[in-house]
């Protein structure tokens, strides 16, 4: 499992390098699960050896959101007097992103 998890990482690291050195607009992650996709089309005997692993993360992903959580309420006070500049703000941003 730890040398599962070490590949993952080590091709998002590898996208990290490629987009900063490159200066590219794509992020980093986003190259690096392109590259890990094109090791898992040529060896597909490798998708299936981490499967496991990475089912354990996405069964485990709602976990990655608790550090978000806990700084919206740590930033309650910012909600109160900013909130509907806030609000705006990722309304706008949705319609954006969806619209692109």
């Amino acid at each position: 499992m730890i040398l599962h998890l070490a590949l993952i990482l080590g091709f998002q690291l590898l996208g990290e390098v490629i987009a900063r050195s490159l200066g590219l607009l794509i992020p980093g992650p986003v190259i690096g699960m392109v590259l890990l996709l094109g090791l898992f089309i040529l060896r597909p005997a490798i998708a299936t050896l981490i499967r496991p692993t990475a089912q354990g993360l996405l069964g485990h992903l709602s976990l990655l959101f608790v550090p978000a959580g806990v700084g919206v309420v740590g930033h309650a006070g910012a909600l109160g007097s900013d909130g509907l500049a806030i609000l705006l703000a990722l309304i706008g941003s949705t319609i954006a992103a969806i619209a692109v």
